[in-house]
C-alpha cells in the first residue's frame, strides 16, 4: 500500500502491540509521538525508540485529557487495557478509555484533518453464532457480564468512530484485531500465549479454562501490525478484520507450547471463565481482496520467537 503519513500520534503505544506499531511507523519514515499513561504498559517496551530523532513519548492519560499537537497526518487510537486480568481489575477505566478516550483522539484527528485509526477487537463480536465471523455479523455480547466493560467499550468506540466519519468529515479506518501474540507481552496480563509460555518455561502447571475446548485464533504480532497499518493506509471506512484464520483449542495450544518448551509442566484444568467466548475466528476475505493482506508467520514458528523473547528476556527462567 502507498504510504504518504509524516507525523504520527499512537494512543497506548508503549503496549504489547502499540510499541511494535511505533517501531513500523517509524521504520517507514512517520515521525511518531506515543502517548500512553503506562496503567497496563511499560517504557521498557520502547527502549529500542529512545534514540530514534523522529519518536517522542508522552506519559499521557488520553481518557481524561485531550491531546494538542500540530501536523499530525495519522491518529492511532489503541489506549486501552486489553487483556481480562486488565480490564476485570480496571472496569471503569476501561470504559472510560473506550469512550472519552476515543472523543479526545477523533478530535485530535479531526483539528489536523488526519486520518484515524481505531484498534478495535474480535472481542465485538462477543462468544459469535456465526463461524467463522466476518464484519457484516453483529456479534453475540452480554451487554452485563464482567467482559462487557472491555466489549462495549469498543462498540462503542466503534460507533463513535462511525460517526465521526460520517458526519464530521474525519477520515475513520476500524481495524478489528484476532488475538495476536509475540514478544513484549506482560508475564503476567493473563492471556493464553503469555500465561502457557511463561508457566513452562518455570516448570509450572499450565491452567486450561473448562475443558479446553474453546477455540482461538492467533496471529504473530508482525503480521497484526502490517495488518493495522494496511486499514490505515486503503481505502476501507468499515471494520476489517485483522487475524490468522483457522482455530485452535486451548487445551490444544497448552499442549503445543509445552511440547515446544521442552517442558514436564502438567496441564491443569479450572473453572471455566464466565462469558468466554467458545469460538473464534475471522474471516480475513476483505482483507485479502481489498487490501492484499494476509498473515504470513506460522503459529508455530511465531510461538518459537515468542518463547525464545520469554526465555530470554521475559523474566523468566527456562524449564530444567
Amino acid at each position: 500500500m502507498y504510504w504518504d503519513f509524516g507525523r504520527a500520534v499512537v494512543t497506548g503505544g508503549a503496549g504489547f502491540l502499540g510499541s511494535h506499531l511505533c517501531e513500523e511507523l517509524i521504520a517507514r519514515g512517520t515521525s511518531v509521538v506515543c502517548l500512553d499513561n503506562l496503567s497496563t504498559s511499560s517504557a521498557r517496551n520502547l527502549a529500542a525508540l529512545r534514540s530514534e530523532r523522529d519518536f517522542e513519548f508522552v506519559e499521557h492519560d488520553i481518557a481524561r485529557h485531550g491531546y494538542q499537537a500540530d501536523g499530525i497526518d495519522l491518529v492511532v487510537h489503541m489506549a486501552s487495557p486489553a487483556s481480562p486480568a486488565d480490564y476485570l481489575r480496571m472496569p471503569l477505566q476501561t470504559l472510560r478509555v473506550g469512550s472519552n478516550g476515543t472523543l479526545n483522539a477523533l478530535e485530535l484527528a479531526e483539528r489536523n484533518g488526519a486520518r484515524f485509526l481505531l484498534v478495535s477487537t474480535s472481542e465485538v463480536y462477543g462468544d459469535p453464532l456465526r463461524h467463522p465471523q466476518d464484519e457484516s455479523y453483529w456479534g453475540n455480547v452480554n451487554p452485563v457480564g464482567p467482559r462487557a466493560v472491555y466489549d462495549e467499550a469498543k462498540r462503542y468506540a466503534e460507533a463513535l468512530t462511525s460517526a465521526f466519519g460520517a458526519h464530521r468529515d474525519v477520515g475513520t479506518r476500524i481495524a478489528r484485531v484476532f488475538n495476536s501474540f509475540g514478544p513484549r507481552m506482560r508475564p503476567g496480563d493473563g492471556r493464553v500465549v503469555s500465561t502457557f509460555v511463561c508457566q513452562a518455561l518455570r516448570g509450572e502447571a499450565i491452567t486450561v479454562n473448562g475443558d479446553g475446548s474453546q477455540t482461538r485464533s492467533l496471529c504473530y504480532v508482525d503480521d497484526t501490525v502490517r495488518g493495522l497499518l494496511a486499514v490505515a493506509s486503503g481505502r476501507l471506512a468499515t471494520p476489517v478484520n485483522i487475524g490468522r484464520p483457522g482455530e485452535i483449542p486451548v487445551l490444544g495450544l497448552a499442549e503445543l507450547v509445552r511440547s515446544l518448551v521442552g517442558s514436564h509442566s502438567p496441564i491443569h484444568h479450572t473453572d471455566a471463565a464466565v462469558d468466554e467466548p467458545r469460538r473464534r475466528c475471522p474471516d480475513i476475505s476483505l482483507a485479502n481482496a481489498e487490501l492484499g493482506w494476509r498473515p504470513e508467520v506460522g503459529v508455530v514458528e511465531g510461538l518459537r520467537r515468542t518463547i525464545s523473547w520469554f526465555a530470554a528476556e521475559g523474566g523468566v527462567s527456562a524449564a530444567g
